[in-house]
This record gives structure tokens, sequence and C-alpha cells, in this order.
């Protein structure tokens, strides 16, 4: 249990991720950390923010302490305006409906590629994933937010296989591969918050957390950083923020 003043990396991933959203935005968010960071920038910063749910559900209210765990779950319709069938939220996507993609991921590359398909040789993996389930779709067609953990098995220079493609190769290899819209936008982490080049579509540190160094950051990831002499430093959760973030998870099913 945290003391007041103190949080745990779960809670400054939620909220650091919560900060990426602006009020009016159309956001399709994941299970997990998405879900959690999306329904906590409706309560603070974005009370207009439509959340979209793979399960179907369009905007969403996520009642403090009824979490759900999947985007299936009934508990995921309360105050929504409506609930669709699958395919249909998915068409939503197509239409150019949808501002933000949120979702985790198992592991990301340099160019903001997702893999949560498996982990080693495709004949005989090491690890076998949940799969794409929507994510390809929510990554080929809107601005995508990542959230996940900062290590290294997970940032690596190349990943074993693209479900969700971010900026592909880098450069115009995504627009050359048919995807006109969206792209990798932000991905959070423990340590820091990352953006890509507008020319290369490399991975670029825009902010470490609080206490975190550089040299932390390059420690725990698989390729080679480029830090510019204006790296900032995230905002500390506040103690609202907190409180919110901790009144939504009381069973701290989400933020450890």
């Amino acid at each position: 249990m945290t003391r007041k003043g103190e949080y745990t990396a779960g809670e400054l991933l939620a909220i650091l991720s919560a900060r990426q959203l602006k009020d009016g935005q159309v956001v399709f968010a994941g299970v997990g950390i998405p879900l959690l960071a999306a329904t906590l920038a409706q309560r603070l910063q974005c009370p207009g923010l439509t959340i979209l749910f793979e399960g179907g559900v369009i905007g969403a209210f996520i009642e403090p302490g009824k979490l759900p765990p999947s985007t299936n779950d009934q508990r995921c319709t309360t105050r929504a305006n409506m609930v669709l069938g699958s395919a249909e939220v998915l068409l939503l996507l197509q239409r150019g409906y949808v501002d933000v993609g949120f979702m985790g991921g198992a592991q990301i590359d340099q160019y903001g590629n997702l893999n949560s398909s498996y982990i080693g040789d495709p004949k005989k993996p090491k690890t076998r994933l949940p799969g794409t389930g929507g994510g390809n779709d929510i990554s080929s067609l809107t601005n995508m937010i990542v959230a996940m953990k900062h290590e290294k098995r997970r940032f690596v220079e190349h990943v074993d296989f693209i479900t969700s493609p971010g900026w592909i190769k880098g450069k115009q290899t995504r627009s050359e591969a048919g995807l006109l819209a969206g792209g990798m936008y932000r991905v959070v982490t423990d340590l820091a918050v990352f953006g890509f080049d507008e020319t290369t579509r490399r991975m670029t540190p825009l902010a470490l957390n609080p206490g975190v160094t550089r040299e932390q950051v390059q420690e725990n990831t698989g390729f080679k950083l480029e830090f510019s002499h204006d790296t900032g430093v995230t905002e500390p959760p506040t103690e609202h923020e907190l409180s919110t973030l901790r009144m939504l998870d009381p069973e701290r099913l989400y933020i450890g």
C-alpha cells in the first residue's frame, strides 16, 4: 500500500497515459491500463471523451470499483450511448470516426510495431501470445498510444512478428504499404514518454519520468535511443490524479 505522496509504477503509467488524451476525442481502448487511463481522463480533463470498446460498446462511463476484466463484460455498458456488434464498431475505424487507438503490447520495436502473436521462431515459438483481436485494425487506422512496462526484452530492435503495424520500417514505409491514416503517436512506460521522429519515424524519448536517468532508459531498451538536449522530465502525479485513480480502482486490479 502506498503512502501519501508515493505511487506505484502502475499508477504512474495510468496517469501519464491519461494525460495523452484530449477532450472531445474518440478513443478505441483496450483492456487493462488503456481502459483505466481513458476512464481516468474522462474524470479529469476530458469530460467529452468518447470511449469505444471492441466488444461493441460506444460511449462507456465505467463506475468506480467496477472495472471490467474484458471489453466484452457487461460492466462496460454503463451509461453507454449504444451497443453494437464488433464488426460495426470496427467499421467506425474504417470510416474515420476514431481519433486514437490505445493498447498495450508484449513487444515493441524502434518503429512502433507491436507484437502480440508469438515470441521466437514462428515454427516453434518460445511463447504464444493472445494474437491480434482488433489490434491490427486499430493500429492501421488510428493515431496510436501504447502503454507498457519498460523492459529490454519488450523493447527490441525488430519485433518477432508485426501484429499491429506502427511505422513499419520507418520513413514512408507505412504509407507505401497502403496505410494512409494514423500511425504511432506516443509510447508511455514506467520510465519515460516517447514520440516518433517526423522524418525517420524512429522512437524518440520526449520526457523521462521523475528520478529516471538516460542511462537507465537506454539499459532497458534493445535499440539505440537518440536523446535530444531538450528531453524533459514528466510532471509527477498530483494528489488529485492519484485519489481519482484509486477511487476508480480501489482493489488495485490494474495499478498494482
